[in-house]
């Protein structure tokens, strides 16, 4: 899946930015240089790519861990 970065700057100077095609919280790693570049972080939406991972991820420590019965 392709990576996109979208930032939207206002007249006032905010700066929306949109992340795609990135899984998890590694988007946050991606995007840490740029918003401290940028300034203060107000607010963050997670995506659905977000939760999505943290759904496989625990799909896959379930599947791991070993039968009791």
């Amino acid at each position: 899946m392709l990576e996109t970065l979208e930032f939207v700057i206002y007249p006032d100077g905010r700066v929306v930015e949109t992340v795609t095609g990135i899984s998890g919280a590694s988007c946050a790693e991606v995007t840490a240089a740029i918003e401290a570049q940028l300034g203060c972080v107000i607010s963050q939406q997670p995506t659905a790519e977000y939760y999505a991972s943290q759904e496989e991820e625990n799909q896959l420590v379930v599947q791991s861990v070993p039968s009791q019965w």
